[in-house]
């Protein structure tokens, strides 16, 4: 029974980290994927109090690892795009098509169209918006290509922050002790496959 349960506690860990990474994900449409990982470890702690270790230093680690990651988003976004020229409303209207572009092109290539959408939605907002504001194309252009690359790093820098949230969770939520199967002694009349498997077995466990 005891082997049972914490297979059970083991498998749930693992379904749950699974889902965690899968969200960290999210931060390339735009989505505020890290705070949902933080709203997803609090839900786990209070429906799985036994399982964790979650401490005080834990949960500041965790609050501040979003916080930053929000920081390092837009402080990365705004300072390439400044860098190359970009106004503060092409900015911000590469911010948005970059979310738009991410979302319509999300179910392409297996996911990764949301990247390209990112990208190239970011690109295109930018760009219009400083061709509106009557900039030249030269100067456009370059604006938009510095958007480009900070949507690109500011995603990347995200998605690390993220990263990091989902391991510090699976550290303190992963079973110390895994399951152990019930093995017979090991014998001199063992055949060779069974010493084998008796021998991963206990190198396993």
């Amino acid at each position: 029974m005891e082997s049972l349960l914490a297979l059970l506690g083991v498998g749930f860990a693992a379904v749950f980290i699974t889902a965690l990474g899968a969200a960290v994900l999210l931060n390339v449409v735009g989505l505020p994927a890290n705070w949902l990982i933080l709203v997803l470890a609090v839900l786990w702690y209070f429906a799985m109090p036994q399982e964790n270790s979650m401490g005080l230093w834990y949960w500041i680690g965790m609050c501040a690892l979003a916080v930053a990651g929000e920081v390092l988003e837009t402080g990365v976004q705004l300072l390439k795009a400044k860098r190359h020229g970009s106004s503060s409303a092409g900015t911000f209207a590469g911010m948005i098509g970059g979310i738009i572009g991410a979302i319509v092109l999300a179910p392409l290539f297996f996911g990764l169209g949301a990247l390209i959408g990112a990208l190239g939605g970011a690109w295109l907002g930018c760009l219009l918006m400083e061709l509106l504001k009557g900039r030249s194309r030269r100067e456009a252009f370059d604006a938009a290509f510095g958007t480009l690359v900070g949507r690109f790093l500011g995603t990347v820098c995200k998605c690390g922050v993220g990263a990091a949230m989902v391991a510090m969770t699976a550290q303190c939520i992963w079973p110390e002790d895994g399951p152990a199967l019930p093995l017979p002694p090991p014998d001199s009349s063992a055949e060779p496959m069974q010493t084998v498997m008796l021998l991963v077995n206990s190198i396993a466990g």
